[in-house]
């Protein structure tokens, strides 16, 4: 037996579940995980240090989203931009993903930012140019660009107008229609007042008069706010052929199944972590078996909220924690030192909900890991 002794008590394992990997992508839905780094523990990838990555392990990963049929969202929050992943390392990462997309022929759509502008205040010019940069990276990598919020556009734009302006400029000159990014104060509280106002509502009709000004131009937008009700209700309003693509960790299985009005798409960092689950529940929901579907997505539901549980934007630290754990990566180390980003408690939670739902799929490895862990971290 694969007995975890936990600072609780001892818990076997139940082995996972024998989930089977698709033949070809997803057809009901378009479903993207956001990938996470693997560092490289033998380099210096302190806290505020240059990113350090383990290529390989990076890259096969990957190749685990793209074999369960799902595609990659690259160098998004869950790959640590903004809090260990520097613009240097980021943009080898699009350039390394976009080629191992190409020969496994996945999905891919990649991170638009300003983060290789240096913290602090910046002019709209300076903002918009580093936009710019970035657009024309993932564009000549060959990823579907995804434009990311902005910390310095949060904290320099007067009004919406100045969010419309830098944004419509980056549809023209796109030739690829784009992902927009709503992405809400509990991932990143720099963000605050993004599209102009803190009053959702206000801010949601920002964003209706971007895509309505072009919607040739947007492919979706993602939004990870949370609110499941809202994000209802701003699909609703989408103009025909624009998608909605949900980052609401906490909602997705309702939201992705949708209604008689409509359905979310996915762009989800939990999709790292529960990959093998995620391709048999929409394996079922391309069969019409909604109730498999439902079975399969509940279990994960519990872990997601814990693993982005308050202060949400740690939750890499338990995505990268239970890829160790199930074997992607042979260590437990990140950029930036983010590992210390969650407690002894946590990750022990963390263990039982990943075992109820079936994603420690070799209890013996993951049993041998998880003790050695908590040997050195509780004694």
């Amino acid at each position: 037996m694969a007995v975890v002794h936990l600072p609780t008590g001892p818990l076997t394992l139940s082995g996972g579940g024998s989930w089977q990997k698709p033949k070809g992508q997803i057809k009901s839905r378009i479903a993207y995980g956001a990938a996470h780094v693997v560092a490289d523990p033998r380099a210096g990838n302190a806290p505020g240090a240059p990113a350090a990555l383990d290529w390989d392990a990076t890259l096969a990963f990957r190749q685990h989203l793209w074999a369960h049929g799902l595609g990659v969202a690259e160098a998004m929050d869950t790959a640590q931009r903004g809090m260990g992943l520097d613009y240097t390392a980021t943009r080898e990462l699009i350039q390394r993903s976009a080629a191992a997309a190409r020969a496994a022929g996945g999905r891919i759509v990649a991170g638009v930012a300003t983060d290789q502008l240096a913290p602090g205040s910046a002019t709209l010019d300076q903002i918009a140019s580093a936009y710019r940069d970035q657009l024309a990276d993932v564009l000549s990598a060959g990823a579907a660009p995804v434009l990311m919020c902005s910390r310095h556009l949060a904290a320099t734009a007067r009004d919406s107008d100045d969010y419309l302006t830098i944004y419509r400029s980056l549809l023209e000159i796109s030739d690829k229609p784009v992902v927009l990014h709503w992405l809400g104060t509990a991932f990143d509280p720099a963000l605050e007042g993004y599209w102009g106002s803190s009053d959702v509502d206000k801010a949601t009709e920002t964003v209706l008069e971007l895509i309505n000004s072009n919607p040739a131009k947007v492919d979706g937008i993602k939004v990870s706010l949370l609110d499941a009700d809202h994000e209802i209700r701003l699909r609703r309003r989408l103009p025909a052929g624009v998608r909605l693509y949900t980052g609401d960790d906490f909602n997705y299985p309702q939201l992705i199944r949708g209604d008689e009005h409509g359905h979310s798409d996915a762009l989800l960092g939990i999709f790292a972590a529960i990959a093998p689950a995620a391709a048999a529940a929409f394996a079922a929901l391309d069969a019409g078996d909604l109730e498999s579907y439902d079975r399969i997505f509940a279990p994960t539901v519990p872990l997601s909220r814990h693993i982005f549980e308050k202060p949400t934007f740690y939750y890499k630290t338990g995505i990268v924690f239970l890829a160790w754990l199930a074997g992607h990566q042979s260590h437990f180390t990140m950029v930036g030192g983010l590992q210390s980003g969650r407690s002894v408690p946590h990750f022990a939670r963390l263990i039982e909900l990943a075992d109820a739902a079936g994603l420690l799929t070799d209890p013996d490895l993951a049993a041998h890991r998880a003790n050695r862990f908590f040997e050195v971290m509780a004694g």
